[in-house]
């Protein structure tokens, strides 16, 4: 077997100390990340994060204020001309012409990368039949779902296959059978040796994509690890307490913030609440709430206690949830 070169020996990309600002905004403020070669990486983060412009500076589409980074073993502005041919960059709305058909957007592509006219023919017609889409081949992109663009702009970044591709939010707008589909596109390209660079808002598309996430929040990575690493930092489980009557929901809320050292939140339900348990002890801090509501008179519906979920750990790491505000240079 022969050795890899020195180039390939290095992660995907190592980046240190990226910086960028955009007039009084610090966009990034010292990013530190490193993603290995082969992984489906998570990139989550609220709007506004940071995650677009940490994507723009790694494809060598903006420039870093400081801070360094080697991507695929290229340095990021020493080398962007190389670099630039082994990436590609999917983003979050759908770069086609919508007056051509979907066959002519990927032949045309082919050809501008470079193919023969044979051979980008027989890559858009793989591509399109890869993604499902060799039905809607010969018409105008115009008449596409949502989720047909998605699908169709992903194989166009995919015309000659990158070493890494960035995924930013792949998945805004769809519906949940066409997210399901491009999940399941997002899997296969990692399965064939591309690595993925994924920004999401969607904390289960996270859990369920990436190998380890990086959380981002106001410019800064604030969490990194596995989807389990990154619950358990947070908690050892989570209490749901479904009420009988939802005038007690006030004086329920009372009762658990001091019986528990937990965060505290409503649930979906109008008649719940969950906490966020802190303790190792799970059992006990159960036992010692239910107690407490009793003595109260809070009646008590139902009672569940489950591990914490993604959206859990978010919101105890940045504090707020991901879609609260909208960012240009998000």
């Amino acid at each position: 077997m022969s050795k890899n070169s020195p180039a390939e020996e290095h992660p995907a990309i190592d980046a240190r100390g990226l910086v960028k600002v955009y007039g009084k905004t610090r966009a990034l403020d010292g990013i530190d990340l490193t993603v290995q070669r082969g992984q489906v990486f998570g990139f989550l983060g609220p709007n506004g994060a940071g995650k677009t412009t940490t994507i723009r500076i790694l494809a060598t589409l903006t420039r870093p204020d400081a801070g360094t980074a080697r991507v695929l073993g290229h340095d990021l502005v020493g080398d962007a001309g190389a670099l630039r041919a082994r990436v590609a960059v999917t983003g979050q709305f759908a770069a086609l012409d919508v007056d051509l058909t979907g066959y002519e957007n990927l032949s045309v592509l082919g050809r501008l990368h470079g193919l023969s006219r044979t051979a980008a023919r027989r890559r858009a017609d793989d591509l399109l039949a890869a993604f499902d889409l060799t039905g809607a081949a010969g018409r105008p992109v115009a008449g596409y779902s949502g989720g047909m663009r998605r699908r169709l702009d992903i194989a166009a970044g995919l015309i000659v296959t990158p070493d890494l591709l960035f995924l930013d939010e792949p998945t805004t707008g769809l519906d949940p059978r066409s997210r399901t589909r491009v999940w399941a596109l997002v899997r296969r390209i990692a399965a064939a040796g591309t690595t993925v660079l994924l920004t999401t808002q969607y904390l289960e598309e996270a859990d369920r994509l990436a190998e380890r996430i990086a959380v981002i929040d106001h410019g800064r990575i604030v969490a990194e690890g596995t989807g389990a690493q990154l619950k358990a930092r947070v908690g050892s489980g989570t209490l749901h307490v479904r009420l009988l009557d939802g005038a007690q929901l006030p004086l329920a809320r009372r009762v658990l913030a001091g019986a528990l050292d937990g965060t505290l939140r409503p649930a979906a339900d109008p008649l719940s609440l969950s906490v966020l348990l802190t303790g190792a002890d799970t059992a006990r801090l159960v036992g010692h709430a239910m107690t407490r509501l009793a003595e109260a008179d809070v009646g008590v519906a139902e009672v569940a206690v489950g591990r914490p979920s993604l959206d859990e750990a978010f919101l105890a790491l940045t504090g707020r949830p991901t879609t609260d505000r909208e960012d240009v240079n998000a």
